[in-house]
């Protein structure tokens, strides 16, 4: 009884027929026999035309059939090596199967292989292609074929290779190739076409192939090394620039630029729109666009918009005018007896409480009356107390009054704010030497103090010190620069100066002074704070005083002992 686990596996029924194959021994030699005997009726074949009823199919002898082929008529040179050729093709393949099949004892894959015939196409093809082939049995390529025969084009198109593209791109030279269904309109005819111009020709002008243009050689190199010594001039053009700023080279024929005026311009913008060529020699030719309907000039009147000029606000309002000493102390005395009247109405009314008798040694007895003449003592003492109490009054009520520190801080800085608003003032001052430590304290000292924004350059020909603030801050600074310090002074005074070393190597100061070159109001700040800046280059100094557009003033510092 067969396992019940196993899996069941139903048999196929040419199982023994296939084992029964394996097992039987194939006969080479038969085998061989029946290949020769079609190689032979194909050979016959070849050499006898083709009819139209008779098929290659239908020519090859049964394989069982022992019978040897009838001789046929001779064969060809061509034919006789295709035939050698499949007789040592089969010749090679029985010998490989024959060790094969007596050791194993079964046949080989080379035994069972049948030995193809030649196809339809090689028994049709003639002699002259049967020539052309190789010993791999490869035909030739279709177009080499067309120059074996280049008169016969039925030969030509008979064998195309069967690939899937070429059968695809095929285009046989039988069809006709069609034509427009219309035919083309004649465009150069004036009745039919109302547009056309006989001046720009009869025919339609073909596209110009648009020729070939080659660089030449070297182009793109001389390109290349152009940029190469463009680049190497500018960076030769920075090193200059850079060692003139260290060295300290100025162009001092730039300085004389800088006072040059500018050639007037051929027509000014205002009359620009009221010449016809932009020239003041239209007015001469009688050019002009007045009357003209493109004139700027019309019968309507424009009322442009008032803007109130920016000067305005910053005038300072009128001072009252000034009284004498009689009518300041008229003037008073008059406004203080309107606020006892004032008062002494609301205390007829009720409003205020009447005030205690003011009491003093000069008038106790008329107010104390019977009192004072029976204690005279007690009276004194409480008027002395009464005198002490009004003036620690009016001490309290003064330290009420007074600011608290923070408070002045804020008040002055309203004020300073408000000096600001009325319009930003600016002074540049040029100061000859400036070696003195007790002068440098003073200008950032007072500056500090008045809220002034601005810079103090330090260079070894002369100092230029540029302040900008408001109105009353720029006035007391000038003061300090124009009349309290005194330039010439070099410090030899002070007890403290120094050792004897010290004071000699002391400069002479007796020819230094203080010059203030300009004075003006400048529309904004250009400075945040004050600041003082070591420049011993020109260049330096120019580029401190670009940050806030004042350039110029460095240039005009420089040459204002020579215009004098």
């Amino acid at each position: 009884m067969a396992d019940s686990s196993a899996p069941l596996k139903r048999q196929h029924p040419n199982d023994d027929a296939g084992n029964a194959a394996k097992k039987a021994k194939p006969d080479v030699a038969k085998i061989m026999a029946e290949a020769r005997a079609k190689l032979a009726a194909r050979a016959a074949a070849l050499k006898a035309p083709p009819t139209r009823s008779s098929s290659p199919s239908a020519t090859p002898l049964p394989a069982s059939s022992s019978v040897s082929p009838s001789p046929g008529p001779p064969l060809s040179a061509a034919q006789q090596r295709l035939a050698e050729m499949k007789q040592r093709l089969s010749s090679s393949l029985s010998r490989s199967a024959t060790p094969a099949a007596s050791t194993s004892g079964r046949p080989t894959a080379a035994a069972s292989i049948p030995i193809r015939p030649p196809p339809r196409e090689e028994l049709e093809m003639p002699e002259e292609q049967l020539r052309a082939r190789g010993g791999l049995d490869v035909g030739l390529h279709p177009a080499l074929l067309a120059d074996s025969d280049s008169n016969s084009l039925h030969k030509k198109q008979a064998i195309q290779p069967k690939y899937a593209t070429t059968l695809a791109n095929r285009r046989t030279e039988t069809q006709p190739i069609r034509g427009p269904k219309h035919p083309s309109p004649d465009f150069s005819d004036p009745a039919k076409n109302p547009y056309y111009d006989p001046s720009l020709g009869t025919g339609v002008r073909g596209r110009a192939s648009k020729a070939l243009v080659f660089n030449q050689k070297g182009k793109y190199i001389e390109q290349a090394n152009a940029l190469r010594r463009q680049a190497a001039l500018e960076a030769m053009k920075k090193r200059i620039a850079e060692t003139a700023r260290k060295v300290g080279i100025d162009e001092d024929m730039e300085t004389d630029k800088a006072f040059l005026r500018e050639a007037p311009p051929e027509i000014e913008w205002w009359d620009q729109g009221l010449t016809t060529n932009s020239t003041y020699d239209d007015i001469a030719n009688d050019q002009l666009r007045i009357n003209s309907e493109d004139s700027i000039i019309t019968i309507y009147i424009q009322h442009p918009i008032q803007l109130e000029p920016p000067q305005e606000k910053h005038i300072p309002p009128p001072k009252p005018l000034p009284l004498t000493a009689k009518e300041q102390a008229k003037k008073r005395r008059q406004k203080r007896m309107e606020d006892l009247k004032e008062k002494q109405a609301k205390q007829r009314l009720g409003l205020e409480p009447a005030p205690p008798p003011k009491m003093t040694r000069a008038n106790m007895m008329r107010v104390m009356g019977e009192e004072a003449v029976k204690n005279p003592t007690a009276v004194e003492a409480r008027v002395d107390r009464e005198i002490a109490d009004r003036f620690s009054n009016h001490l309290q009520m003064n330290e009420e009054r007074k600011l608290t520190k923070e408070q002045k801080e804020e008040k002055l800085m309203q004020n300073r704010e408000k000096d600001l608003a009325k319009g930003i003032h600016c002074v540049v001052f040029r100061i000859e030497n400036l070696c003195n430590g007790r002068h440098m304290f003073k200008i950032n000292k007072f500056a500090e103090q008045y809220s002034i924004n601005g810079i103090c350059i330090l260079n070894p020909k002369f100092n230029l010190v540029v302040a900008e603030g408001g109105e009353w801050s720029i006035t007391k600074y000038k003061k300090l620069f124009l009349q309290r310090i005194d330039w010439t002074d070099n410090g030899d005074g002070d007890a403290s100066g120094g050792t004897k070393s010290e004071l000699d190597k002391k400069q002479d100061l007796s020819q230094n002074k203080c010059t203030m070159i300009w004075e003006g109001e400048v529309k904004t700040q250009g400075f945040r704070k004050f600041t003082t800046k070591p420049c011993p280059t020109d260049a330096l100094a120019k580029e401190a005083l670009g940050r806030a557009k004042m350039e110029n003033f460095w240039t005009v510092a420089k040459n204002w002992i020579k215009a004098l």
